[in-house]
């Protein structure tokens, strides 16, 4: 089972910059594709940015540009960098591993804590 611990959230304006960390913990194949996932109030949660061991990065159509997702397959860390924040990225960060690019949000079996990330106007 993935264990994740989560870091970096906070709050800035838009136009701000933040940058989550995530240490996972696991089974190897279980930590093939490592990602950011967001919940805001009210809504589902939705997949951010993903990058697998091999460094192929895929990322929501809103993040594009934005966002930057990376990883060091020693550590086991992921990492998101996030600039030109607005405030419909505000919702709480998490961070998860999955074995393959097929695992959805209803896949994962436990979530860490997240890190919440607030964006005022």
């Amino acid at each position: 089972q993935v264990q994740v611990v989560e870091s970096g959230g906070g709050s800035v304006q838009a136009g701000g910059s933040l940058r989550l960390s995530c240490t996972a913990s696991g089974n190897i194949f279980s930590l093939n594709v490592m990602g950011w996932y967001r919940q805001a109030p009210a809504k589902q949660r939705e997949v951010v940015a993903r990058i697998n061991r091999g460094g192929i990065i895929k990322y929501t159509d809103s993040v594009k540009g934005r966002f930057t997702i990376s990883r060091d397959n020693a550590k086991n860390t992921v990492a998101l960098q996030m600039n030109s924040l607005k405030p419909e990225d505000t919702a709480i960060y998490y961070c998860n591993a999955a074995p393959n690019w097929d695992w959805g949000v209803n896949d994962f079996r436990s979530w860490g804590q997240g890190t919440q990330v607030t964006v005022s106007s």
